[in-house]
């Protein structure tokens, strides 16, 4: 691990109405892949994650991250503005030891002091980062971590001949979504903000930055569920957005022989409570 570098003036706008967008797709937000295993092996090596352990998490989707922690035995307290993806997330979890709290992270209530982790993945460039980081310090015990982290849909630093190939029709139909903000390399820097506004609050120690670089496996229908949960597109007209997912299953059939391998890269930040 090393230190995480970062200049809040990188941070990416993001309306805030985009956020509520995912719950239009509550039942088909599964087809998200999990996260790789390092996630967890550190929250458990540097966090203390494990049996007994309370957990705060904001904004949770379906559980691609809950249900892991659920099995190593935490307590799991999500936070989601998400009224239709917690109920998904109430029938993936029926009788595990989860508590669920619909609201926006930075009015919810939630107790002082109380939490051993608090962990967000791929959700927290949701939050107000100044609001959210400061209640993130509230909600952790003394000498709790705070565990951020993304998966970056492409890693603009290998291979991705799927991103090549799909990108022409992408330019042809809907250039909105090549955008430079668009990329890959500008989320990076963006998560690289976030991580210097944990620095900026004071109420954390040193951030520590994990790269984890991965491929996903996709058949063509899979890829097509993966490319409908993308906020991007969710918002896209009805009739575009049919289309372009079309295309994007047609070409992992045709071009790609049914099986796409694509770089993803999950970028993780730990920063401990001071005391």
């Amino acid at each position: 691990m090393v230190d995480a570098p970062g200049d809040p003036s990188d941070l990416l706008h993001r309306p805030a109405a985009l956020a509520r967008s995912f719950d239009r797709i509550s039942e088909d937000y599964d087809a998200r892949p999990g996260y790789p295993r390092r996630v967890f092996d550190l929250l458990v090596e540097r966090c203390g994650l494990g049996a007994g352990s309370r957990v705060l998490e904001v904004g949770a989707g379906v559980g691609q991250a809950t249900l892991p922690m659920l099995d190593l035995g935490a307590s799991v307290t999500v936070v989601d503005l998400g009224a239709a993806l917690m109920r998904r997330l109430a029938e993936r979890t029926r009788g595990r030891d989860l508590e669920i709290i619909v609201a926006e992270f930075e009015r919810a209530s939630l107790p002082a002091s109380t939490f051993d982790v608090v962990a967000s993945a791929t959700a927290f460039h949701w939050v107000d980062p100044t609001v959210g980081i400061a209640r993130c310090a509230h909600a952790l015990r003394p000498s709790g971590w705070l565990a951020l982290w993304w998966t970056l849909w492409g890693n603009p630093d290998r291979p991705d001949p799927f991103h090549d190939a799909l990108e022409p029709i992408l330019r042809a139909k809907a250039p909105q979504l090549l955008t430079p903000e668009a990329q890959p390399r500008a989320y990076r820097r963006d998560l690289a903000a976030r991580a210097a506004c944990i620095d900026a609050n004071g109420a954390f120690g040193p951030v520590e930055q994990d790269i984890i670089d991965w491929d996903g496996v996709h058949d063509p229908v899979a890829l097509r569920r993966i490319f409908a949960t993308f906020g991007s597109w969710i918002v896209l007209p009805d009739a575009l957005r049919a289309e372009l997912l079309g295309d994007v299953e047609r070409l992992a059939r045709d071009q790609f022989d049914g099986t796409v391998r694509r770089p993803y890269q999950t970028v993780i930040y730990l920063a401990q409570r001071r005391p």
